[in-house]
């Protein structure tokens, strides 16, 4: 008796991919049949249409926003720098408007809430703070509490090394980033808030390669950079196994040409800065890489190079390296401002033009902003972010803080061209620039 075979059925999630490949695809298909001329109009940045409805959400929501209601500083945050990005500024009442708004939702214990009389919360709180440095001036810039700010991160601090994102809320390693990522563009980050945080995220490297966001969770786009990020900013980016996370980094490019989010996810615009913005990080510790490729036991572990992203630092607060138990002389407010001056020690381990392509003909809405993908709608959040990885893309080839973007790097024109963003913070350079004077005053 003859069995017959019972073909594989499809699940719903190769359906779901099939899907988003057909319309990618479909999309540059007719892209790559246009004549020269007319693929330079489709692959144009609509600067004047992302500035007119990012400026008009700054201005008014749709009721339907209400839903975003303990997200209001991250709107700001979103459109403000979409803004910046595209070289674009607010008019002097608005900015008025931003920074009487957020003062409001400014707790007096510390910390920003989601909108005025919220609770405070990292997330916000990095939102309202990006936000504000991104407004730039005096006025926005000393409407910060740093006092009170500073004693709201210490209260968030939990004994595992990691930070709650609210009193009595989760801790993962959004927080771990959030709060020292503040604390590190405010000029207060010190001893206390750096303790055993590089001990937290290390224990949500998974063994895929990728962060997950608290430990035994899966490897995420989003979790990978604030982990990466963190662990620079407090000077243990050694500990991380980085050639494995690279593995896993580099693979979550498919062939839609854009980044996804996790493994056997689907593409998603926002990831363009989630994951793509990792690859600069990495381009400027390349040596510590190297010896973790000759040595392949050193990541996790004391290595000559522990000191490689602090080197040259001058400071007085004193350091010590969860790893090794060792001691040495780091300013940690130092090491954000250093590090964009370190030279890229290597070119972008991942296609930079074929996520400009996807970024442009994909995420794109011809009257402005960005999405997800193609046949979703547009929203500030992926506005932000796209633009952010794009920005990321367009940069990561010049060797120098100041040097001019090569042709090579961008896709279309040069009037697509964004501003350079700080990596570790997601503020347009020139914005991080003028808070870094203004907090270094003292």
């Amino acid at each position: 008796m003859e069995m017959e075979m019972e073909l594989p059925v499809a699940t719903v999630t190769q359906h779901d991919q099939w899907k988003v490949e057909s319309q990618v695809f479909r999309i540059y298909d007719l892209f790559g049949n246009l004549p020269p001329n007319a693929q330079s109009v489709m692959i144009e940045l609509q600067r004047d249409n992302h500035i007119e409805y990012l400026t008009r959400g700054l201005r008014q929501l749709h009721p339907s926003f209400c839903t975003l209601d303990a997200s209001r500083p991250w709107l700001c945050y979103w459109i403000l720098h979409s803004l910046a990005l595209l070289g674009e500024s607010v008019d002097d009442e608005l900015e008025h408007n931003t920074i009487d708004f957020l003062s409001r939702c400014q707790d007096p214990s510390g910390g920003y809430g989601g909108g005025p009389g919220q609770l405070p919360h990292l997330a916000t709180t990095y939102a309202a703070i990006n936000a504000l440095i991104t407004v730039g001036g005096d006025q926005a810039l000393s409407s910060i509490n740093r006092g009170e700010l500073y004693k709201f991160l210490q209260q968030m601090k939990h004994p595992s090394g990691g930070f709650r994102m609210h009193d009595g809320g989760e801790i993962d390693v959004r927080a771990c980033y959030t709060a020292i990522s503040v604390a590190s563009i405010l000029n207060i980050l010190d001893d206390e808030l750096v303790h055993n945080v590089g001990s937290f995220i290390l224990s949500c490297q998974t063994y895929e390669g990728g962060i997950s966001g608290e430990p035994g969770s899966e490897a995420h786009g989003g979790y990978t950079f604030c982990g990466v990020a963190t662990m620079i900013l407090i000077n243990q980016i050694n500990r991380l196994d980085l050639p494995r996370l690279i593995d896993w980094l580099v693979f979550r490019q498919g062939k839609e040409c854009g980044f996804q989010g996790r493994t056997n996810k689907l593409v998603d615009g926002c990831y363009s800065f989630w994951q793509g913005g990792v690859f600069p990080l990495l381009q400027r510790v390349r040596s510590i890489i190297d010896e973790q490729l000759v040595l392949p036991d050193a990541g996790g572990h004391c290595t000559s190079s522990i000191s490689e992203v602090g080197e040259g630092f001058e400071g007085t607060s004193s350091h010590v390296d969860d790893a090794c138990h060792s001691r040495q002389e780091v300013n940690f407010n130092d090491i954000g401002y250093n590090f964009v001056k370190r030279p890229i020690e290597m070119e972008p381990l991942f296609h930079s033009l074929a996520l400009q392509q996807y970024i442009l003909l994909c995420s794109q809405e011809e009257k402005g902003g960005m999405k997800d993908k193609p046949g979703l709608s547009r929203d500030f959040y992926h506005t932000c972010y796209c633009l952010s990885g794009l920005s990321v893309c367009q940069h990561m080839w010049s060797d120098e803080e100041d040097s001019p973007v090569l042709p090579r790097a961008l896709m279309g024109s040069y009037s697509n061209l964004l501003e350079p963003i700080h990596p570790l913070f997601n503020v347009v350079l020139e914005q991080y620039h003028e808070a870094r004077e203004f907090f270094t005053r003292d």
